[in-house]
């Protein structure tokens, strides 16, 4: 391949991003854990989806092996998580994850009242929906995970009937539908997120609109600094990374207040 004058690379290659304009959110294990635990719930989805529907177990046949890897989608699902806890990346965000603040309440009523202004939906490294969803899924999970064993292992819980397990797994299996799809549509909406979850990296300027807490409030550790041209965090002057616009309700401490959190 050819180079053109003044160009720093081959003809027709990519520029190179502005490393300075980045900000790292998600480690490699954190990527690794979302994708791995997103395909496995896809299987597990539309494994139900073959087992449930009529039409769709005709049109496979082969019921026995629908059903084994259905189960065995199901059961795998809190691997890559419990895995990912090796992660300091992993845990710290979990954390974050388990905490709510004052300003995710505001969140939340800007949502109620359906006010779009980045002013005023204030969130850190994860806003309050995500939050949210991310307990939601957790606990959903645990529910499809007992309720599935009692299928499985009549007799596990001999207080609890096979015909209880099977309503209350079905009824959860179709909210994980139904709240995954918007999770997807959600996500495919936001181009910001998809890149992070993709690299690792997101363009300053996204994360001081929508997540102007995650940059002016936690401490500055070299996971959130720009990179320089070496690959490499360069050191960050006094104030550097911070939104412009601050309201007088700017807080004085970390990202989560613990004083104003409570836990899930």
């Amino acid at each position: 391949m050819t180079s053109t004058v003044g160009s720093t690379g081959p003809t027709g290659a990519k520029p190179r991003p502005d490393a300075s304009k980045r900000v790292r959110r998600f480690s490699r294990a954190e990527r690794l854990v979302h994708r791995t635990t997103g395909w496995l719930v896809l299987v597990c989805l539309v494994s139900a989806a073959f087992l449930y529907f009529n039409p769709l177990a005709q049109l496979v046949g082969q019921r026995y092996l629908v059903s084994t890897v259905h189960k065995w989608s199901g059961i795998l699902i809190p691997v890559p998580v419990l895995l990912g806890l090796f992660s300091a990346e992993m845990r710290a965000d979990l954390r974050r994850l388990n905490r709510f603040a004052e300003y995710d309440r505001q969140w939340l009523r800007a949502v109620r009242y359906r006010l779009t202004s980045p002013g005023a939906r204030p969130a850190g490294k994860f806003n309050a929906g995500q939050k949210l969803y991310a307990g939601w899924i957790a606990g959903a999970v645990l529910v499809m995970l007992l309720t599935g064993l009692l299928m499985w292992f009549m007799g596990f819980l001999p207080f609890i009937s096979r015909t209880s397990a099977i309503f209350v797994h079905d009824v959860v299996a179709w909210a994980i539908a139904f709240v995954v799809l918007a999770h997807m549509r959600k996500a495919r909406a936001d181009p910001g997120a998809l890149q992070g979850m993709r690299t690792g990296y997101v363009d300053r300027a996204w994360a001081a609109r929508l997540h102007p807490r995650w940059l002016s409030d936690e401490p500055a550790g070299d996971k959130d600094r720009p990179e320089s041209q070496d690959g490499k965090a360069r050191p960050q002057s006094h104030g550097e990374g911070r939104p412009e616009s601050r309201g007088k309700d700017r807080p004085t401490g970390r990202d989560e207040d613990p004083s104003t959190e409570f836990r899930h």
